[in-house]
């Protein structure tokens, strides 16, 4: 295979964009057309590549200052990234043949698709980087273009609001993981994962410093990837169109901290105070999200908050130090979440881009394939045997028994959650009557829009067995672990199901108002009124020191005080000649009596 035909992984996606921003508006070509075919380009050649085990891949000198600094363009074909290429480009042929339909009326769609096309090269940049530089700049355009997304539909301000919030707050976590990247180059001289791992004896050897530099990292997966504490992005997001939703929260954006943590594991390994800090912080997210989601009355903005769970359940695997177990939730979840996002896009455009789940009910006989699409999926989320997430999910939880008894407490109750919020959201939005006009008016989505949902379906379905022979059975679990533990999921699966059923069946209103969950713990007004009490507060001191210091002082004082003494001296200078030799005499004068008397 050619040294250059990996490279067109990133390229056929780069040169989308570049051609629908440059040329479709004047020469009306269908930006779709082009940016289908460069992500299907993608993913063709990263599933000839992922067949070729020993492929190899072209790489140029970028950076070079011989013995200082040497950044290299090149691209990392491992196991890992292979595998990643073909789920990210994937799942993102899948979400572009779906907007087809979705965004076939929108004004804005060239410009919609020239921003997927270049948030795939961006994703597929951070997937396939072999160097840190490579990486962040990639990382950095996801930030970006994911920004562009989000506020597709600008003019509303609930958009461009959401926007601004995504890329503030993972701005945040960059910014650590771009120092924890410069003290990876100070103590390890390189930027190249290959060069840095056999390196990292000149770290260990100071545990605080590594520990340090562990965590640093971890802040860009924080952000990134939406964790606890700078979890508040993700589901404001929502504001975005919904197959943006889906490509977000699926395989791409938020799993890039995921899949961060585990290519730079030979850094996070090495800490067990960052492990448990990653691990605890995953559950503490993981938890949180679900309880939220129990309240929430969106239909998007319930997934969204799943989302944030299941990323939590692979923080915490990453945590417990088990690279295998995040990737293998991180697999299943991008073919759950994006059929589930994709379906609740079906249910939304049918419904006239209602989202509230209370004007919903009684979908299940007007959109069936949805639904039984929709079912899939949701079944899969909450560990349901024998689809997808059963495994992955199941493999974390044995993980945690095994490795911190307090944290699977705690996992084991967010898999309870997770059963009760989306069998409460099933039952709202399929079951029952329609609550409203556009309920009992709807019919079922064009074949564009249903095609992905039944391609996603099966990816879930059978997708836990393409993995759980190569993961899951590879884990270091005992075997009475692997049994007793997944006897306690499917138990909590049932509990948390049973009382979903028990509270919202038949139901056409909230039974149960818990203000503290529906307002997200009070995190935005926290959040509000911390910065009104810094930033802003520091912003009003500026302005009273620059208004009345800087300007009515020391700049305005002096330039009105020269001001005065000019218009003094404008008195005396009368322009006439007997007011000067007056003038001239009174001097003399004064210098006499000065002269005489003082002296």
């Amino acid at each position: 295979m050619n040294l250059m035909f990996p490279w067109l992984i990133l390229l056929a996606p780069l040169v989308s964009a570049t051609a629908i921003t440059l040329f479709t508006l004047r020469w009306k070509t269908s930006s779709s057309a082009i940016s289908i075919a460069a992500v299907l380009v993608s993913f063709i050649c990263s599933c000839l590549i992922f067949a070729h085990r020993t492929v190899a891949a072209a790489e140029f000198t970028w950076i070079g200052i011989s013995g200082v600094f040497h950044v290299p363009l090149g691209l990392t074909l491992d196991q890992l990234s292979r595998t990643m290429a073909v789920l990210v480009s994937g799942i993102g042929a899948v979400i572009h043949i779906y907007s087809l339909g979705y965004m076939r009326d929108d004004e804005g769609k060239s410009r919609y698709f020239a921003a997927l096309s270049l948030f795939m090269f961006a994703m597929l940049g951070i997937v396939v980087a072999n160097n840190f530089v490579m990486l962040f700049i990639f990382w950095e355009l996801v930030g970006f273009t994911s920004y562009v997304l989000i506020g597709h539909w600008f003019y509303r301000d609930a958009a461009a609001d959401a926007a601004n919030k995504a890329f503030i707050t993972t701005r945040i976590g960059d910014f650590g993981f771009m120092i924890g990247i410069l003290m990876v180059w100070m103590a390890t001289g390189s930027l190249v994962f290959a060069e840095i791992a056999p390196r990292m004896s000149t770290i260990a050897g100071h545990p605080l410093l590594l520990t340090i530099v562990a965590l640093l990292i971890f802040c860009g997966a924080v952000g990134k990837s939406a964790q606890f504490p700078l979890h508040v992005w993700l589901p404001d997001a929502m504001e975005g169109p919904t197959p943006v939703s889906a490509l977000i929260h699926a395989a791409t954006m938020v799993a890039a901290g995921v899949y961060m943590l585990v290519r730079v594991a030979f850094v996070i390994q090495g800490s067990p105070a960052a492990l448990l800090v990653v691990a605890w912080i995953g559950t503490i997210t993981a938890v949180m999200a679900a309880l939220i989601a129990t309240q929430q009355d969106d239909i998007k903005r319930i997934l969204a908050y799943s989302t944030l769970s299941q990323l939590g359940y692979m923080i915490m695997a990453v945590g417990l130090a088990s690279n295998d177990a995040a990737m293998f939730h991180l697999f299943t979840h991008a073919f759950f979440k994006a059929l589930l996002f994709l379906g609740a896009g079906s249910v939304i455009v049918m419904l006239h881009h209602e989202q509230n789940i209370w004007n919903m009910g009684g979908l299940s006989r007007k959109l069936p394939i949805t639904f039984a699409s929709f079912l899939v999926g949701a079944l899969a989320l909450i560990g349901c045997p024998p689809f997808s997430g059963f495994f992955s999910k199941d493999a974390i939880l044995a993980l945690a028994y095994e490795r911190n008894t307090a944290i699977f407490a705690v996992a084991l109750f967010t898999a309870f959650l997770t059963a009760f919020y989306v069998i409460r959201m099933l039952l709202i939005v399929f079951f029952g009557n329609a609550r409203s006009d556009i309920a009992r008016e709807s019919h079922e989505s064009p074949p564009v829009m249903i095609v992905p949902l039944i391609v996603l379906a099966l990816l879930a379905t059978l997708g836990g067995f393409a993995f759980f022979a190569r993961s899951f059975l590879s884990l270091p679990v005992e075997r009475e672990i692997a049994i007793f533990v997944p006897a306690l999921a499917i138990a909590a699966l049932i509990a948390g199901s049973g009382l979903a059923i028990a509270l919202y069946r038949n139901r056409a209103s909230e039974p149960v108002d818990l203000e503290l969950l529906r307002h997200k713990f009070y995190f935005d007004e926290l959040y509000s009124s911390l910065i009104h009490w810094t930033q802003e507060l520091l912003a009003h001191v500026s302005a009273f020191v620059d208004r009345w210091i800087i300007d009515a002082g020391a700049v305005g004082g002096s330039s009105r005080g020269a001001w005065g003494i000019g218009a003094l001296l404008r008195l005396v200078q009368v322009g006439n000649l007997q007011a000067y030799v007056f003038l001239f005499g009174l001097g003399v004068v004064a210098i006499i009596y000065f002269a005489i008397f003082r002296f």
